[in-house]
Protein backbone atom coordinates (compact mmCIF):
# COMPACT_ATOMS: atom_id res chain seq x y z
CA UNK A 1 0.00 0.00 0.00
CA UNK A 2 1.31 3.45 -0.56
CA UNK A 3 3.71 4.86 2.33
CA UNK A 4 1.73 6.98 4.74
CA UNK A 5 4.40 10.03 6.16
CA UNK A 6 2.01 12.99 7.18
CA UNK A 7 3.22 12.62 10.59
CA UNK A 8 6.64 13.92 9.01
CA UNK A 9 4.98 17.26 7.48
CA UNK A 10 6.79 19.49 10.10
CA UNK A 11 10.63 18.18 9.00
CA UNK A 12 9.47 17.66 5.52
CA UNK A 13 8.28 20.93 5.32
CA UNK A 14 11.67 22.34 7.41
CA UNK A 15 13.59 20.50 4.84
CA UNK A 16 11.95 21.90 1.96
CA UNK A 17 12.16 25.39 3.15
CA UNK A 18 16.49 24.90 3.05
CA UNK A 19 16.13 23.57 -0.43
CA UNK A 20 16.87 26.48 -2.23
CA UNK A 21 16.73 24.73 -5.56
CA UNK A 22 12.91 23.52 -4.70
CA UNK A 23 12.14 27.06 -3.97
CA UNK A 24 13.01 28.31 -6.92
CA UNK A 25 11.08 25.50 -8.96
CA UNK A 26 7.73 26.08 -7.31
CA UNK A 27 8.48 30.15 -7.36
CA UNK A 28 8.40 29.55 -10.52
CA UNK A 29 5.45 27.38 -11.07
CA UNK A 30 3.24 29.51 -8.90
CA UNK A 31 4.51 32.76 -10.88
CA UNK A 32 3.10 31.72 -14.26
CA UNK A 33 0.57 29.21 -13.63
CA UNK A 34 -1.46 30.94 -10.80
CA UNK A 35 -1.65 34.42 -12.80
CA UNK A 36 -2.32 32.45 -15.98
CA UNK A 37 -5.44 30.48 -14.74
CA UNK A 38 -6.95 33.49 -13.47
CA UNK A 39 -6.55 35.84 -16.75
CA UNK A 40 -7.68 32.53 -18.36
CA UNK A 41 -10.89 32.47 -15.46
CA UNK A 42 -11.75 35.73 -17.01
CA UNK A 43 -11.45 35.52 -20.72
CA UNK A 44 -14.33 32.75 -20.60
CA UNK A 45 -17.10 34.24 -22.81
CA UNK A 46 -19.64 33.57 -19.70
CA UNK A 47 -16.96 35.02 -17.53
CA UNK A 48 -15.13 34.02 -13.98
CA UNK A 49 -19.11 33.42 -12.57
CA UNK A 50 -19.15 30.15 -14.52
CA UNK A 51 -17.05 28.32 -11.27
CA UNK A 52 -20.58 28.96 -9.38
CA UNK A 53 -22.24 26.89 -12.19
CA UNK A 54 -19.88 24.24 -12.24
CA UNK A 55 -20.35 23.78 -8.58
CA UNK A 56 -23.62 23.54 -8.58
CA UNK A 57 -23.23 20.97 -11.81
CA UNK A 58 -20.71 18.80 -9.05
CA UNK A 59 -22.94 19.36 -6.23
CA UNK A 60 -26.19 18.06 -8.19
CA UNK A 61 -23.73 15.04 -9.15
CA UNK A 62 -22.11 14.08 -6.12
CA UNK A 63 -25.72 14.37 -4.61
CA UNK A 64 -26.64 11.33 -6.97
CA UNK A 65 -24.11 9.25 -7.45
CA UNK A 66 -26.65 6.29 -6.53
CA UNK A 67 -28.18 7.37 -10.34
CA UNK A 68 -25.19 7.99 -11.90
CA UNK A 69 -22.61 5.08 -11.49
CA UNK A 70 -25.27 2.88 -12.17
CA UNK A 71 -26.25 4.30 -15.49
CA UNK A 72 -22.77 5.21 -16.67
CA UNK A 73 -21.78 1.11 -15.50
CA UNK A 74 -24.76 0.14 -17.62
CA UNK A 75 -23.68 2.32 -20.89
CA UNK A 76 -20.45 0.99 -20.40
CA UNK A 77 -21.40 -2.64 -20.44
CA UNK A 78 -23.90 -2.31 -23.25
CA UNK A 79 -20.83 -1.80 -25.55
CA UNK A 80 -18.64 -4.41 -24.34
CA UNK A 81 -17.32 -3.24 -21.55
CA UNK A 82 -16.37 -4.23 -17.63
CA UNK A 83 -17.30 -2.32 -14.60
CA UNK A 84 -16.44 -3.66 -11.31
CA UNK A 85 -17.03 -1.44 -8.54
CA UNK A 86 -14.04 -1.40 -5.77
CA UNK A 87 -14.32 -1.14 -2.17
CA UNK A 88 -11.16 0.08 -1.55
CA UNK A 89 -7.72 0.09 -2.51
CA UNK A 90 -6.82 -3.84 -2.27
CA UNK A 91 -10.45 -4.60 -4.17
CA UNK A 92 -8.87 -2.56 -6.93
CA UNK A 93 -5.50 -4.01 -6.95
CA UNK A 94 -6.58 -7.23 -6.98
CA UNK A 95 -9.15 -7.07 -9.90
CA UNK A 96 -6.87 -5.62 -12.27
CA UNK A 97 -4.13 -8.49 -11.31
CA UNK A 98 -6.74 -11.18 -11.88
CA UNK A 99 -7.42 -9.65 -15.15
CA UNK A 100 -3.94 -9.36 -16.00
CA UNK A 101 -3.12 -13.49 -15.00
CA UNK A 102 -6.00 -14.45 -17.15
CA UNK A 103 -4.22 -12.82 -20.03
CA UNK A 104 -0.66 -13.48 -19.25
CA UNK A 105 -0.07 -9.75 -18.54
CA UNK A 106 3.64 -9.25 -18.57
CA UNK A 107 4.34 -5.44 -19.23
CA UNK A 108 1.76 -2.03 -19.18
CA UNK A 109 2.19 0.92 -19.99
CA UNK A 110 0.67 3.71 -17.75
CA UNK A 111 -1.02 7.06 -18.30
CA UNK A 112 -0.63 9.55 -15.62
CA UNK A 113 -2.94 8.78 -12.76
CA UNK A 114 -3.37 10.15 -9.36
CA UNK A 115 -5.84 7.43 -8.61
CA UNK A 116 -3.45 5.13 -8.77
CA UNK A 117 -0.98 6.44 -6.71
CA UNK A 118 -3.28 6.46 -4.54
CA UNK A 119 -4.05 2.62 -4.13
CA UNK A 120 -0.32 1.94 -5.03
CA UNK A 121 -1.21 -0.04 -8.25
CA UNK A 122 2.38 0.19 -9.53
CA UNK A 123 3.81 -1.93 -6.41
CA UNK A 124 0.75 -4.33 -6.20
CA UNK A 125 1.78 -5.26 -10.06
CA UNK A 126 5.27 -5.02 -9.78
CA UNK A 127 4.98 -7.46 -6.72
CA UNK A 128 3.68 -10.03 -9.15
CA UNK A 129 6.23 -10.02 -11.51
CA UNK A 130 4.59 -7.21 -13.76
CA UNK A 131 6.59 -4.95 -15.60
CA UNK A 132 5.41 -1.14 -14.93
CA UNK A 133 6.20 1.87 -16.98
CA UNK A 134 5.28 5.23 -16.65
CA UNK A 135 4.56 7.13 -19.84
CA UNK A 136 3.94 10.76 -18.96
CA UNK A 137 7.60 12.41 -19.00
CA UNK A 138 7.14 13.64 -15.33
CA UNK A 139 5.80 10.40 -13.99
CA UNK A 140 8.43 8.55 -16.24
CA UNK A 141 11.30 10.83 -14.53
CA UNK A 142 10.14 9.95 -11.12
CA UNK A 143 9.77 6.59 -11.93
CA UNK A 144 13.45 6.43 -12.89
CA UNK A 145 14.41 8.16 -9.60
CA UNK A 146 12.03 5.94 -7.43
CA UNK A 147 10.26 8.93 -5.99
CA UNK A 148 7.19 10.09 -5.90
CA UNK A 149 4.82 12.66 -7.57
CA UNK A 150 5.44 16.37 -6.13
CA UNK A 151 2.24 18.28 -8.00
CA UNK A 152 -0.78 16.71 -8.85
CA UNK A 153 -0.17 17.56 -12.68
CA UNK A 154 3.68 18.43 -12.51
CA UNK A 155 5.32 15.32 -11.09
CA UNK A 156 8.51 16.08 -11.57
CA UNK A 157 8.81 20.05 -10.92
CA UNK A 158 11.18 19.44 -8.21
CA UNK A 159 13.66 18.37 -10.22
CA UNK A 160 16.67 20.17 -11.93
CA UNK A 161 17.28 19.85 -15.78
CA UNK A 162 20.64 18.72 -14.18
CA UNK A 163 19.67 15.85 -12.06
CA UNK A 164 17.05 14.92 -15.23
CA UNK A 165 20.11 14.24 -17.39
CA UNK A 166 22.39 12.62 -15.05
CA UNK A 167 19.18 10.45 -14.40
CA UNK A 168 18.81 9.55 -18.05
CA UNK A 169 22.80 9.05 -18.87
CA UNK A 170 22.68 6.44 -15.51
CA UNK A 171 19.15 5.03 -16.93
CA UNK A 172 19.15 5.45 -20.48
CA UNK A 173 22.41 4.79 -21.30
CA UNK A 174 22.43 8.01 -23.58
CA UNK A 175 25.11 10.70 -23.10
CA UNK A 176 25.40 12.99 -20.74
CA UNK A 177 22.80 16.22 -22.43
CA UNK A 178 20.95 18.95 -20.14
CA UNK A 179 19.42 19.88 -23.50
CA UNK A 180 15.28 19.51 -23.25
CA UNK A 181 14.95 18.40 -26.40
CA UNK A 182 17.27 15.79 -26.65
CA UNK A 183 16.07 14.39 -23.17
CA UNK A 184 12.41 14.18 -24.07
CA UNK A 185 13.77 12.23 -27.45
CA UNK A 186 15.71 9.83 -25.12
CA UNK A 187 12.16 9.22 -23.29
CA UNK A 188 10.31 8.71 -26.55
CA UNK A 189 12.54 6.32 -28.12
CA UNK A 190 12.64 3.72 -24.66
CA UNK A 191 9.22 4.30 -23.79
CA UNK A 192 8.12 3.29 -28.12
CA UNK A 193 9.06 0.08 -27.57
CA UNK A 194 7.60 -0.34 -24.41
CA UNK A 195 3.94 0.87 -26.10
CA UNK A 196 4.68 -1.60 -28.58
CA UNK A 197 5.64 -4.71 -26.40
CA UNK A 198 2.95 -3.47 -23.68
CA UNK A 199 0.38 -6.50 -23.09
CA UNK A 200 -2.06 -3.98 -21.26
CA UNK A 201 -2.84 -0.34 -20.93
CA UNK A 202 -3.73 1.40 -17.66
CA UNK A 203 -4.98 5.13 -16.96
CA UNK A 204 -7.01 7.18 -15.13
CA UNK A 205 -9.97 9.50 -15.46
CA UNK A 206 -10.54 13.02 -15.43
CA UNK A 207 -13.89 13.34 -16.31
CA UNK A 208 -16.97 10.70 -16.68
CA UNK A 209 -20.39 11.15 -18.36
CA UNK A 210 -23.32 8.82 -17.27
CA UNK A 211 -25.95 10.07 -19.94
CA UNK A 212 -23.06 9.25 -23.00
CA UNK A 213 -21.84 6.38 -21.20
CA UNK A 214 -18.11 7.59 -21.52
CA UNK A 215 -14.84 8.57 -19.73
CA UNK A 216 -12.36 11.33 -20.67
CA UNK A 217 -8.90 11.38 -20.63
CA UNK A 218 -6.61 14.15 -21.37
CA UNK A 219 -3.10 14.94 -21.49
CA UNK A 220 -0.78 16.99 -23.75
CA UNK A 221 1.71 14.23 -24.77
CA UNK A 222 -0.49 12.15 -26.51
CA UNK A 223 1.41 9.20 -23.83
CA UNK A 224 -2.05 8.22 -22.33
CA UNK A 225 -4.03 8.22 -26.14
CA UNK A 226 -1.31 5.38 -27.09
CA UNK A 227 -1.54 3.76 -23.77
CA UNK A 228 -5.16 3.37 -23.77
CA UNK A 229 -5.07 2.55 -27.96
CA UNK A 230 -2.32 0.05 -28.54
CA UNK A 231 -2.31 -2.71 -25.99
CA UNK A 232 -5.00 -5.68 -26.17
CA UNK A 233 -6.54 -4.28 -22.76
CA UNK A 234 -7.23 -1.08 -21.45
CA UNK A 235 -8.03 -0.20 -17.80
CA UNK A 236 -9.29 2.64 -16.61
CA UNK A 237 -9.14 4.01 -12.97
CA UNK A 238 -11.74 5.83 -11.46
CA UNK A 239 -12.68 7.75 -8.05
CA UNK A 240 -16.17 7.57 -7.58
CA UNK A 241 -17.33 10.77 -7.49
CA UNK A 242 -15.83 12.10 -10.93
CA UNK A 243 -19.08 11.11 -13.17
CA UNK A 244 -21.32 13.83 -13.80
CA UNK A 245 -25.04 13.74 -15.38
CA UNK A 246 -25.29 15.37 -18.99
CA UNK A 247 -22.51 15.89 -21.92
CA UNK A 248 -23.74 19.62 -21.52
CA UNK A 249 -21.88 19.22 -17.48
CA UNK A 250 -19.28 17.73 -18.55
CA UNK A 251 -18.48 20.46 -21.46
CA UNK A 252 -18.42 23.25 -18.49
CA UNK A 253 -16.29 21.24 -16.32
CA UNK A 254 -13.72 19.97 -18.70
CA UNK A 255 -13.36 23.63 -20.22
CA UNK A 256 -12.95 24.48 -16.64
CA UNK A 257 -10.25 21.84 -15.93
CA UNK A 258 -7.46 22.70 -19.12
CA UNK A 259 -7.73 26.67 -18.26
CA UNK A 260 -7.18 25.96 -14.37
CA UNK A 261 -4.81 22.64 -14.90
CA UNK A 262 -2.64 24.48 -17.30
CA UNK A 263 -3.90 27.44 -18.56
CA UNK A 264 -4.86 26.21 -21.93
CA UNK A 265 -8.29 26.49 -23.75
CA UNK A 266 -8.16 22.80 -24.56
CA UNK A 267 -5.65 20.19 -23.75
CA UNK A 268 -3.42 18.64 -26.76
CA UNK A 269 -4.77 15.26 -26.89
CA UNK A 270 -8.58 14.54 -25.44
CA UNK A 271 -9.95 10.64 -25.62
CA UNK A 272 -13.58 9.67 -25.47
CA UNK A 273 -13.44 6.28 -24.39
CA UNK A 274 -16.68 4.06 -23.51
CA UNK A 275 -15.79 0.71 -24.45
CA UNK A 276 -13.50 -2.04 -26.56
CA UNK A 277 -13.27 -0.99 -30.46
CA UNK A 278 -15.72 -2.63 -32.46
CA UNK A 279 -15.73 -4.86 -35.70
CA UNK A 280 -15.44 -1.67 -38.07
CA UNK A 281 -12.84 -0.03 -35.99
CA UNK A 282 -8.93 -0.53 -36.61
CA UNK A 283 -7.70 1.16 -33.28
CA UNK A 284 -8.20 0.57 -29.61
CA UNK A 285 -8.41 -2.28 -27.41
CA UNK A 286 -9.99 -5.60 -27.19
CA UNK A 287 -11.21 -4.82 -23.83
CA UNK A 288 -12.23 -2.50 -21.93
CA UNK A 289 -12.00 -2.17 -17.98
CA UNK A 290 -13.37 0.70 -15.70
CA UNK A 291 -12.39 0.12 -12.12
CA UNK A 292 -14.67 2.71 -10.25
CA UNK A 293 -13.04 3.67 -6.65
CA UNK A 294 -14.69 4.16 -3.25
CA UNK A 295 -11.93 3.47 -0.82
CA UNK A 296 -13.11 5.98 1.70
CA UNK A 297 -15.30 8.48 -0.59
CA UNK A 298 -18.65 7.30 0.41
CA UNK A 299 -17.53 8.03 4.27
CA UNK A 300 -16.68 11.56 2.86
CA UNK A 301 -19.98 11.20 0.99
CA UNK A 302 -22.38 10.69 3.98
CA UNK A 303 -20.61 14.21 5.82
CA UNK A 304 -22.26 16.91 4.78
CA UNK A 305 -19.72 18.96 5.86
CA UNK A 306 -16.74 17.20 3.73
CA UNK A 307 -19.12 16.43 1.11
CA UNK A 308 -18.06 19.00 -1.03
CA UNK A 309 -14.26 17.72 -0.90
CA UNK A 310 -15.70 14.98 -3.20
CA UNK A 311 -16.52 18.16 -5.97
CA UNK A 312 -12.27 18.56 -6.69
CA UNK A 313 -11.92 17.42 -10.55
CA UNK A 314 -8.05 17.44 -9.29
CA UNK A 315 -7.18 20.36 -11.79
CA UNK A 316 -4.03 21.17 -9.26
CA UNK A 317 -5.41 25.37 -9.34
CA UNK A 318 -5.20 25.41 -5.54
CA UNK A 319 -1.70 24.13 -5.38
CA UNK A 320 -0.46 26.68 -8.06
CA UNK A 321 -1.81 29.68 -5.56
CA UNK A 322 -0.75 28.24 -2.00
CA UNK A 323 1.42 30.24 0.23
CA UNK A 324 2.33 27.19 2.08
CA UNK A 325 2.34 24.68 -0.75
CA UNK A 326 4.51 27.08 -2.73
CA UNK A 327 7.44 26.95 0.11
CA UNK A 328 6.90 23.53 1.12
CA UNK A 329 6.03 21.31 -2.01
CA UNK A 330 4.22 18.21 -2.14
CA UNK A 331 6.43 15.53 -1.01
CA UNK A 332 5.77 17.45 2.62
CA UNK A 333 2.81 16.18 2.81
CA UNK A 334 3.15 12.39 3.07
CA UNK A 335 0.58 11.41 0.57
CA UNK A 336 -0.08 11.69 -2.97
CA UNK A 337 -2.67 14.62 -2.92
CA UNK A 338 -0.61 17.50 -1.66
CA UNK A 339 -1.46 21.43 -1.16
CA UNK A 340 -5.11 22.67 0.26
CA UNK A 341 -6.95 20.01 -1.42
CA UNK A 342 -4.38 17.29 0.00
CA UNK A 343 -4.44 19.04 3.76
CA UNK A 344 -8.56 18.55 3.47
CA UNK A 345 -8.89 14.89 1.50
CA UNK A 346 -5.46 13.60 3.59
CA UNK A 347 -6.82 13.60 6.69
CA UNK A 348 -10.44 12.47 6.12
CA UNK A 349 -8.34 9.00 4.22
CA UNK A 350 -5.85 8.68 6.43
CA UNK A 351 -7.19 10.20 9.63
CA UNK A 352 -7.65 13.15 11.26
CA UNK A 353 -4.99 12.85 14.14
CA UNK A 354 -2.75 11.14 11.82
CA UNK A 355 -2.85 13.94 9.06
CA UNK A 356 -3.46 16.82 11.81
CA UNK A 357 -0.41 18.87 10.49
CA UNK A 358 -1.64 19.24 7.01
CA UNK A 359 -4.53 21.04 8.02
CA UNK A 360 -2.95 23.25 10.67
CA UNK A 361 -0.42 24.12 7.94
CA UNK A 362 -2.38 25.76 5.80
CA UNK A 363 -2.55 29.68 5.80
CA UNK A 364 -6.18 30.14 5.46
CA UNK A 365 -5.75 32.83 3.03
CA UNK A 366 -8.63 32.07 1.02
CA UNK A 367 -6.47 32.09 -2.23
CA UNK A 368 -7.34 28.48 -3.14
CA UNK A 369 -11.28 29.43 -3.26
CA UNK A 370 -10.32 31.94 -5.18
CA UNK A 371 -8.38 30.04 -7.84
CA UNK A 372 -10.59 26.77 -7.91
CA UNK A 373 -11.93 25.84 -10.82
CA UNK A 374 -15.68 24.20 -9.10
CA UNK A 375 -15.32 27.07 -6.36
CA UNK A 376 -14.95 24.45 -3.33
CA UNK A 377 -14.67 26.58 0.35
CA UNK A 378 -11.40 24.87 1.20
CA UNK A 379 -10.63 27.01 4.10
CA UNK A 380 -14.47 26.34 4.85
CA UNK A 381 -13.69 22.26 5.77
CA UNK A 382 -9.96 23.14 6.78
CA UNK A 383 -11.56 24.98 9.70
CA UNK A 384 -14.07 22.09 10.04
CA UNK A 385 -11.10 19.80 10.73
CA UNK A 386 -9.46 22.08 12.60
CA UNK A 387 -12.41 21.80 14.93
CA UNK A 388 -12.39 18.24 15.36
CA UNK A 389 -8.99 18.56 16.33
CA UNK A 390 -9.76 20.90 19.28
CA UNK A 391 -12.60 19.06 20.45
CA UNK A 392 -12.76 15.38 19.63
CA UNK A 393 -15.09 13.83 16.86
CA UNK A 394 -16.16 10.03 17.77
CA UNK A 395 -18.07 9.70 14.55
CA UNK A 396 -14.35 10.28 12.39
CA UNK A 397 -12.40 8.61 15.57
CA UNK A 398 -10.80 11.92 16.52
CA UNK A 399 -9.27 12.31 19.74
CA UNK A 400 -8.18 15.75 20.89
CA UNK A 401 -5.13 16.63 19.55
CA UNK A 402 -3.90 18.76 22.14
CA UNK A 403 -5.93 18.48 25.50
CA UNK A 404 -4.54 21.48 27.36
CA UNK A 405 -5.01 24.10 24.81
CA UNK A 406 -8.34 23.66 24.80
CA UNK A 407 -8.18 24.07 28.48
CA UNK A 408 -6.42 27.27 28.29
CA UNK A 409 -8.88 28.84 25.99
CA UNK A 410 -11.60 27.84 28.24
CA UNK A 411 -9.78 29.62 31.01
CA UNK A 412 -8.89 32.68 28.88
CA UNK A 413 -13.06 32.39 27.68
CA UNK A 414 -13.53 32.67 31.53
CA UNK A 415 -11.30 35.33 32.05
CA UNK A 416 -12.08 37.87 29.24
CA UNK A 417 -16.61 37.84 30.47
CA UNK A 418 -15.66 39.21 33.70
CA UNK A 419 -14.12 43.00 33.52
CA UNK A 420 -12.49 42.57 36.99
CA UNK A 421 -10.65 39.11 36.59
CA UNK A 422 -9.32 40.92 32.54
CA UNK A 423 -7.81 43.62 34.23
CA UNK A 424 -6.16 41.08 37.02
CA UNK A 425 -5.06 39.32 34.37
CA UNK A 426 -3.52 42.18 32.00
CA UNK A 427 -1.38 43.51 35.29
CA UNK A 428 -0.24 39.82 36.61
CA UNK A 429 1.18 40.07 32.38
CA UNK A 430 2.50 43.13 32.55
CA UNK A 431 4.65 42.23 35.69
CA UNK A 432 5.77 38.75 34.29
CA UNK A 433 6.85 39.89 31.03
CA UNK A 434 9.37 42.25 33.32
CA UNK A 435 11.07 38.77 33.64
CA UNK A 436 11.36 38.44 30.11
CA UNK A 437 14.42 39.75 28.17
CA UNK A 438 13.88 42.73 25.48
CA UNK A 439 15.51 43.86 22.26
CA UNK A 440 14.97 47.24 20.72
CA UNK A 441 11.73 47.22 22.51
CA UNK A 442 10.86 43.75 21.54
CA UNK A 443 10.03 40.17 23.49
CA UNK A 444 12.27 38.24 21.51
CA UNK A 445 11.70 34.76 23.36
CA UNK A 446 8.84 33.56 25.77
CA UNK A 447 9.16 30.37 27.11
CA UNK A 448 7.32 27.15 27.95
CA UNK A 449 4.13 26.32 25.84
CA UNK A 450 3.84 29.93 24.60
CA UNK A 451 7.58 29.78 22.56
CA UNK A 452 5.77 29.41 19.21
CA UNK A 453 4.54 32.63 19.08
CA UNK A 454 8.15 34.13 19.11
CA UNK A 455 9.78 31.49 17.22
CA UNK A 456 9.91 33.49 14.10
CA UNK A 457 9.27 36.88 15.19
CA UNK A 458 9.59 39.28 17.97
CA UNK A 459 6.28 40.78 19.84
CA UNK A 460 6.31 43.79 21.47
CA UNK A 461 5.52 43.89 25.36
CA UNK A 462 2.14 44.88 26.83
CA UNK A 463 1.78 48.47 27.21
CA UNK A 464 1.97 49.70 31.07
CA UNK A 465 -1.87 51.35 30.66
CA UNK A 466 -4.36 49.57 28.78
CA UNK A 467 -6.84 51.08 26.22
CA UNK A 468 -9.87 51.63 28.62
CA UNK A 469 -7.58 53.30 31.48
CA UNK A 470 -5.74 55.64 28.85
CA UNK A 471 -9.40 56.74 27.74
CA UNK A 472 -10.36 57.33 31.21
CA UNK A 473 -7.85 59.37 32.17
CA UNK A 474 -8.22 61.75 28.48
CA UNK A 475 -11.88 62.05 29.50
CA UNK A 476 -10.52 63.42 33.13
CA UNK A 477 -8.26 65.81 31.40
CA UNK A 478 -10.92 67.20 29.22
Amino acid sequence: MVEIETEYYRQNAAKAIDNSVLQNALSNVQDRLGPATARMYEELPEGPGLRQKAHKIREVAINHLDILLPRLASKIRDRGGRVYFAKDAAAASAYCLKVARANQVKMVVKGKSMVTEEISLNQALETQGIEVNETDLGEYIIQLAGETPSHIIAPAIHKTRKEIAELFSLKLGIDYNEDPPILTQAARKALRKKFLEADMGLSGCNLACAQTGHITTVSNEGNIRMSTTMPKIHMAFMGMERVVAKLSDHDILFRLLSRAAAAQNMAGYVSYIGGPRTKDQLDGPDQFHLVIIDNGRSRILADPEFREALYCIRCAACLNVCPAYGKIGGHAYGYPYSGPIGAVITPLFVGINRAKDLCCGEPLCGACKKACSMDIDLPRMLLALRAKLADGDPGWGVTRANPMEKFAFRIWSLVIKNRNVYDLALRAGSLFQRLLPQKNGYIPAIPFVLKGWTQSRDIKPLAPKNFLTTWKNRKNKS
